[in-house]
């Protein structure tokens, strides 16, 4: 018998989320899942499971949830106080919460988006091979409300592959790292020099799509003032750079593909980072050598 997982209240918004449906480009359908991959992996090897197990990500804290049956479960993302029905529990590592207990997470103290895991994963309709919910597509189950509940998977026993993570290493500027291009050449050299030099602020203009930065606005070259880019596929991370000259990061839910110019990319890894920052957050980039050299 499974148990079930009811919302008591989704705090600003909480979604559904595996590692996404990989593979779907060519019909304009993003990877999605965890904006904060290692984050819900980091969750699910706690519990001992499969990294791809769906858990709940939420923004800014404030998700309470009730469990129907006594379950084991562990936050992980952006470091939070967690509360089984008002007494404090353990962040970054598995915990048990008694059958009809309520369990709280507070706003995070850095951080964006916290992860909740449970045993044997939670039930959501199937889209595209993932239940991962990316709500400007309209795929997957619509970001929870009060009163909704959620059917639990089959818990296999508790062997975790590692028992205690207790976060908190979280930066004050982090530095994520990019690779320059592909259209490095539509940029002048000050602009392309100041991405790796200035220091980067997140702007509020940022969800599961992408955050936009602020900064030094990064000039076009002359050879391609005023000139239009055709589409092009976008991959997550992307550092796309509207005329504007204020670069935008692309996220899990990212377009497929875009017309303005792509400065350069993210690596996979730091996009997680950068999927982190909330407004007034600073960051800086660093470059690296494209892998292929």
């Amino acid at each position: 018998m499974t148990g079930t997982l009811t919302v008591i209240d989704p705090g600003p918004m909480t979604t559904v989320q595996d590692l996404g449906r990989p593979g779907h480009g060519a019909i304009g359908v993003p990877t999605g899942g965890a904006a904060d991959r290692a984050s819900l992996r980091l969750a699910n090897r706690l519990l001992g499971q499969a990294d791809a197990t769906p858990g709940l990500e939420t923004t800014l804290g404030g998700l309470r949830v009730r469990f129907g049956a006594a379950t084991r479960c562990c936050v992980a993302g952006a470091p939070c106080e967690v509360r089984i029905d008002g007494a404090a529990a353990a962040f970054g590592e598995a915990i048990l919460v008694p059958g009809g207990a309520e369990l709280a997470l507070g706003t995070p103290r850095s951080g964006l988006r916290s992860y909740l895991a449970v045993a044997g994963g939670l039930s959501a309709p199937v889209a595209l091979g993932s239940v991962a919910s990316s709500p400007s597509l309209a795929l997957g189950r619509p970001p929870l409300r009060a009163g909704d509940t959620l059917a639990l998977g089959e818990a296999a026993p508790y062997a975790p592959h590692l028992a205690h993570h207790p976060g908190g290493a979280w930066q004050a500027e982090p530095t994520a790292t990019i690779v320059r291009g592909p259209r490095t050449d539509w940029f002048d050299r000050e602009s392309s020099a100041a991405l790796t030099s200035a220091r980067w602020t997140a702007t509020g203009a940022l969800d599961r799509i992408g955050v936009r930065l602020d900064g030094p606005p990064i000039r076009r070259a002359t050879a391609y003032e005023g000139k239009e880019l055709p589409s092009e596929p976008m991959v997550r991370g992307s550092i796309q750079v509207p005329p504007d000259g204020q670069p935008v990061v692309l996220l899990a839910d990212h377009p497929t593909t875009g017309g303005y110019p792509v400065i350069a990319v993210v690596t996979d890894a730091d996009t997680d980072r950068v999927a982190q920052l909330r407004p007034g957050d600073p960051v800086r980039f660093r470059a690296v050598p494209p892998p292929w050299r």
